[in-house]
Protein backbone atom coordinates (compact mmCIF):
# COMPACT_ATOMS: atom_id res chain seq x y z
CA UNK A 1 0.00 0.00 0.00
CA UNK A 2 1.39 3.43 -0.97
CA UNK A 3 1.65 6.53 1.13
CA UNK A 4 -1.44 8.48 2.00
CA UNK A 5 -1.91 11.69 0.00
CA UNK A 6 -1.18 13.94 2.99
CA UNK A 7 2.13 12.16 3.67
CA UNK A 8 3.15 12.56 0.03
CA UNK A 9 2.30 16.27 0.19
CA UNK A 10 4.31 16.72 3.40
CA UNK A 11 7.33 15.14 1.66
CA UNK A 12 6.85 17.43 -1.35
CA UNK A 13 6.70 20.53 0.87
CA UNK A 14 9.70 19.36 2.90
CA UNK A 15 11.76 18.90 -0.28
CA UNK A 16 10.72 22.36 -1.54
CA UNK A 17 12.05 23.99 1.64
CA UNK A 18 15.12 21.77 1.94
CA UNK A 19 13.85 19.85 4.97
CA UNK A 20 12.46 16.40 5.57
CA UNK A 21 9.07 15.10 6.60
CA UNK A 22 8.74 14.51 10.32
CA UNK A 23 7.95 10.88 11.07
CA UNK A 24 5.06 10.66 13.52
CA UNK A 25 4.23 14.32 12.92
CA UNK A 26 2.08 16.20 15.31
CA UNK A 27 2.05 15.55 19.04
CA UNK A 28 3.88 12.23 18.63
CA UNK A 29 6.98 13.73 16.98
CA UNK A 30 10.15 13.45 19.05
CA UNK A 31 12.16 16.12 17.20
CA UNK A 32 9.50 18.76 16.50
CA UNK A 33 5.73 19.10 16.44
CA UNK A 34 6.01 20.59 12.94
CA UNK A 35 5.20 18.51 9.86
CA UNK A 36 8.64 19.27 8.41
CA UNK A 37 12.02 19.09 10.11
CA UNK A 38 13.79 22.33 9.21
CA UNK A 39 16.50 24.36 10.90
CA UNK A 40 14.66 27.71 10.79
CA UNK A 41 11.05 27.11 9.72
CA UNK A 42 8.11 25.55 11.55
CA UNK A 43 6.02 24.18 8.68
CA UNK A 44 2.46 22.97 9.16
CA UNK A 45 0.83 21.30 6.12
CA UNK A 46 -2.92 21.05 5.62
CA UNK A 47 -4.26 19.03 2.70
CA UNK A 48 -7.95 19.76 2.16
CA UNK A 49 -10.44 19.46 -0.67
CA UNK A 50 -10.83 23.26 -0.61
CA UNK A 51 -9.41 26.25 1.28
CA UNK A 52 -11.29 29.55 1.09
CA UNK A 53 -8.01 31.49 0.84
CA UNK A 54 -7.02 29.41 -2.20
CA UNK A 55 -10.38 30.12 -3.82
CA UNK A 56 -9.70 33.84 -3.30
CA UNK A 57 -6.23 33.34 -4.82
CA UNK A 58 -7.77 31.58 -7.86
CA UNK A 59 -10.07 34.55 -8.46
CA UNK A 60 -7.17 36.97 -8.01
CA UNK A 61 -5.05 34.97 -10.48
CA UNK A 62 -7.67 35.40 -13.23
CA UNK A 63 -7.58 39.19 -12.79
CA UNK A 64 -3.77 39.29 -12.48
CA UNK A 65 -3.28 37.32 -15.72
CA UNK A 66 -5.34 39.92 -17.61
CA UNK A 67 -2.75 42.51 -16.53
CA UNK A 68 0.25 40.15 -16.95
CA UNK A 69 1.03 40.35 -13.21
CA UNK A 70 1.86 37.91 -10.42
CA UNK A 71 -1.10 37.20 -8.13
CA UNK A 72 -0.56 37.94 -4.43
CA UNK A 73 -3.27 37.69 -1.77
CA UNK A 74 -2.74 39.56 1.48
CA UNK A 75 -4.79 38.48 4.50
CA UNK A 76 -5.41 40.96 7.32
CA UNK A 77 -7.40 40.75 10.54
CA UNK A 78 -9.03 43.64 12.37
CA UNK A 79 -7.24 44.74 15.54
CA UNK A 80 -4.18 42.68 14.66
CA UNK A 81 -0.92 44.19 13.42
CA UNK A 82 0.78 42.93 10.31
CA UNK A 83 -0.58 40.66 7.61
CA UNK A 84 -0.08 37.33 5.87
CA UNK A 85 1.15 37.10 2.29
CA UNK A 86 -0.10 34.27 0.09
CA UNK A 87 1.79 33.47 -3.11
CA UNK A 88 1.85 30.24 -5.11
CA UNK A 89 5.13 28.32 -4.75
CA UNK A 90 5.75 28.68 -8.50
CA UNK A 91 5.65 32.48 -8.13
CA UNK A 92 7.75 32.86 -4.99
CA UNK A 93 11.00 33.42 -6.90
CA UNK A 94 9.37 36.33 -8.80
CA UNK A 95 9.07 38.30 -5.59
Amino acid sequence: MGDKAWKQRERQVAAYFGGERTPLSGGNGKITRADVIHEKLFIECKLRQKHSAVTLWDDTKVMAEKENKTPVVVLCEKNRKGFWIMVHSNDLSKL
